[in-house]
């Protein structure tokens, strides 16, 4: 059983929403940040990305950094102003991205379900990074971003949804990236709430930092408070993560896609040439893989098609990303551990392919493009209790930061 509950969100003004709302704090650098947010006082990067605001090669888990948060963020509150429903409420949200479409639910969801596995993931999280989000949740006593949650579809909540979003938004704006964003308040947020009790199990899609950063600040806050001799109800809001929850058949997963930045003292076509000891390799003008386990390869200037076939029939076994970790990253150019190594990158296909070879020709190194991972393999890990290799899904559109905080 789900629990999707209502919050007390707060929320900005209405005609304020478009220049508040960002990308989230994850999708960009601080020099990205920086250059985003010229121009753009109302932004959320500056509660997010807070650097911003500070000194250029600013240590960004330093102390000024997080007080810049907390300071950012009282007056992003007090200035727009934020102000919280009279009532816990629910939200339906939707984003347009040219042809897609993808409605979800926001809300507060449990951590302890998180906690004890009913909230799956697929990732292992960073220490660095869990450390730093959970200081910024812990700073500005807020969650200040969501998480973005899946879910197999039900008839009867898509069947509630469709009824609300024919009635008249709270917010309604397209992003300068062409994403439109809506969101309706929810006129009976404990019937749907109740419909997601038919649901047996969440999964994080994306923000698996976000999802871990609010388990420990929860301790950390159970603690502090226990410190003190208060006493823990169980209803404190540190208990729930906000969170945004979405039907399956609506995501759109795109590939994440490789970049090896040292080829070990290679040329580009010696590491090729080494690729096709193991797999023969066709020059193709087509940088997409036409289907799973076909992988591209740029490099010296040209595309090359190559297909890996899985040597094992676990979930994780026979992903294409396990596959071109397996049999090419560690064995050729000694790439163990892809989460710590500085010799790979990776780029969300949104970027497209141009930037592949831009990157891989900057470097004098290789680019792989990647047929995306699918819903079905996403779930089917986390339902084995396996973990991805890191960086295997690209969700896309982005939730925008701003639109909805959960105050803690």
């Amino acid at each position: 059983m789900a629990s999707v509950r209502p919050l007390h969100a707060w929320l900005p003004p209405e005609d304020r929403a478009a220049a508040i709302a960002s990308v989230p704090y994850d999708v960009i650098d601080s020099r990205e940040a920086r250059a985003l947010v010229e121009g753009k006082p109302d932004s959320f990067l500056h509660v997010i990305r807070p650097e911003v605001d500070l000194e250029a090669g600013i240590d960004l888990y330093s102390d000024p950094v997080y007080a810049k948060a907390a300071e950012n963020l009282d007056r992003w509150i007090q200035r727009m102003p934020y102000t919280p429903t009279p009532e816990p409420a629910l939200f339906v949200y939707r984003l347009i991205r040219a042809d897609h479409t993808q409605i979800g639910v926001v809300g507060a969801c449990s951590v302890d379900e998180y906690d004890a596995g009913r909230i799956a993931i697929h990732e292992k999280t960073r220490q660095n990074k869990e450390d730093d989000r959970t200081r910024h949740v812990v700073t500005m006593r807020c969650q200040a971003e969501p998480i973005f949650l899946a879910y197999r579809g039900q008839e009867a909540i898509d069947g509630t949804v469709a009824e609300i979003v024919r009635g008249t938004p709270r917010f309604d704006f397209v992003a300068e990236d062409g994403v439109q964003h809506t969101l309706w308040d929810v006129p009976e947020p404990d019937r749907l709430s109740a419909l997601f009790e038919a649901v047996p199990m969440l999964y994080v899609a994306d923000g698996h930092h976000r999802a871990k950063s609010a388990s420990r600040a929860r301790a950390e806050l159970v603690a502090r408070a226990e410190a003190r001799g208060e006493e823990i109800t169980g209803e404190e809001s540190f208990h729930r993560v906000l969170a945004v929850v979405f039907p399956d058949d609506q995501l759109a997963i795109l590939p994440y896609n490789r970049v090896v930045t040292d080829l070990g003292g290679r040329t580009p076509q010696e590491a090729l040439d080494a690729i096709a000891a193991i797999a023969p390799l066709t020059p193709t003008d087509d940088p997409a893989p036409p289907s799973h386990h076909d992988i591209v390869v740029y490099g010296a200037g040209q595309w090359h098609r190559f297909t890996l076939a899985p040597t094992g029939d676990g979930a994780v076994d026979t992903l294409d990303v396990t596959l071109l970790q397996e049999q090419v990253l560690e064995p050729l150019f000694g790439i163990a551990d892809p989460r710590t190594d500085d010799r790979i990158d990776f780029v969300g296909g949104i970027r497209g392919t141009a930037e592949l070879e831009r990157r891989a020709d900057e470097c004098h190194g290789l680019a792989f493009s990647m047929f995306p991972t699918s819903m079905a393999e996403l779930f089917s890990v986390a339902d084995s209790g396996a973990i991805m290799p890191p960086k295997s899904t690209w969700f896309e559109p982005k939730l925008r930061s701003g639109m909805f905080l959960h105050r803690i």
